[in-house]
């Protein structure tokens, strides 16, 4: 049986040279830079403190996430990517870094709007904390303007065992800026 890591990395493989294959002489790289927020509920929503100030937010930030990627894309619609970052969690006290593979699809939904679905899969090392890798998967749904800044919500997950627990993950809130 084949893993989903290889048939990912196959499918890779193939869009590049497609990609390459179709592109002669037009640019068809892009550069993508991610900056996120993790958020948590919160567990003292409602609450009064000593100051008779009542807490309603049911959100909180829960660290501080970014990204960069380099691939290739046809007509800004479909594209493919190799990307690395660092995701830093505050609860969990975890920092890492994932490298993985990225596809885009971002069909238009107005004369100058995109909807942009984003999914990647790759490893994820948890810096100081030993020898602690797993796995990472994300998916990210945004909206992208005509000046290719993207504004979207995404969910992580880490296959790294931390706090008693085997996995981890995240909920984000994200500015994407891509350069084509």
């Amino acid at each position: 049986m084949i893993s989903v890591f290889r048939l990912f990395r196959t499918l890779v493989i193939f869009l590049f040279f497609t990609f390459s294959a179709f592109s002669q002489n037009k640019k068809f790289t892009y550069i993508q830079f991610d900056v996120a927020i993790p958020i948590k509920g919160n567990p003292d929503r409602g609450e009064t403190d000593l100051n008779g100030n009542t807490n309603n937010l049911w959100f909180l930030p829960d660290g501080l996430s970014s990204k960069i990627g380099y691939g290739i894309h046809h007509n800004k619609w479909i594209s493919l990517g190799i990307h690395s970052g660092v995701d830093w969690r505050w609860t969990d006290k975890l920092v890492v870094v994932p490298i993985f593979g990225n596809l885009k699809l971002s069909p238009k939904i107005s004369e100058d709007t995109r909807i942009a679905l984003q999914l990647g899969l790759g490893k994820a090392m948890a810096l100081g904390r030993g020898d602690l890798m797993g796995d990472y998967k994300k998916i990210s749904l945004g909206i992208q303007t005509p000046n290719d800044l993207i504004i979207f919500i995404e969910l992580s997950h880490y296959a790294i065992p931390i706090n008693n627990q085997k996995d981890t993950g995240s909920i984000s809130l994200g500015l994407c800026l891509i350069t084509f």
